[in-house]
């Protein structure tokens, strides 16, 4: 089946946040549970909205927390953020292949906004939804079908891609095909358990999983 699109979680996929998120994490955390959490602690809050995180962590409490933990987070962006190898240039070759590029995230579109700014790749995407655009956020699959109806692209031509489970489980319940991507923070081995079509090793693999369709 011919490849038309490739939607792409933001966060630990395009722009290597990982170190962002970790540090914003301790810093809330350490503000209201002083010394209960590690850095190993926050591994599983990448991927969950900061809405469910903060619920099950400390209910009744998120939205406090979650503006806490954005403020940390915009003033710190752009020192612990970093870029992956041959990110934005396997994307211009998409793009000039004729392939419709969107982003499908759980952060705040002005957030995503700027990391695209940072990755020099804004004008790259035909489509970007973050959580503003949504009521139900990944694994749920109203991103991704949102997205594919902006696109004006059928399932069966895309593929979700991204670092978490979070979106395998989304782009499988869309009824899409998922890669996952082998620099993810936790590891090959744990995407592999949910099953995508593709694991890319590399940005570039994009190029021969797109050949093939």
């Amino acid at each position: 089946m011919a490849v038309k699109a490739l939607l792409f979680d933001f966060d630990g996929t395009l722009l290597n946040t990982n170190d962002l998120i970790i540090q914003t994490f301790m810093h809330v955390l350490n503000e209201r549970f002083p010394g209960q959490y590690s850095p190993k602690d926050c591994l599983k809050f990448i991927g969950p909205s900061l809405k469910q995180t903060f619920n099950d962590i400390a209910p009744g409490e998120e939205d406090d927390l979650i503006e806490m933990y954005r403020a940390w987070n915009i003033a710190h962006h752009d020192d612990l953020v970093s870029q992956y190898p041959d990110v934005v240039s396997t994307l211009e070759q998409l793009k000039a292949q004729g392939i419709k590029l969107a982003i499908v995230s759980t952060k705040r579109n002005e957030t995503i906004n700027r990391g695209l700014a940072i990755l020099g790749a804004t004008q790259l995407f035909d489509v970007r939804i973050g959580t503003d655009d949504v009521n139900n956020v990944k694994p749920d699959p109203e991103p991704v079908l949102l997205a594919l109806e902006r696109l004006g692209i059928e399932k069966d031509y895309a593929i979700m891609i991204g670092d978490n489970s979070h979106d395998i489980e989304a782009g499988h319940r869309a009824g899409v095909r998922a890669a996952g991507v082998a620099w993810a923070i936790k590891g090959e081995a744990y995407l592999q358990q949910y099953q995508p079509e593709y694991m890319l090793q590399h940005m570039s693999d994009l190029f021969d999983i797109v050949k093939e369709g």
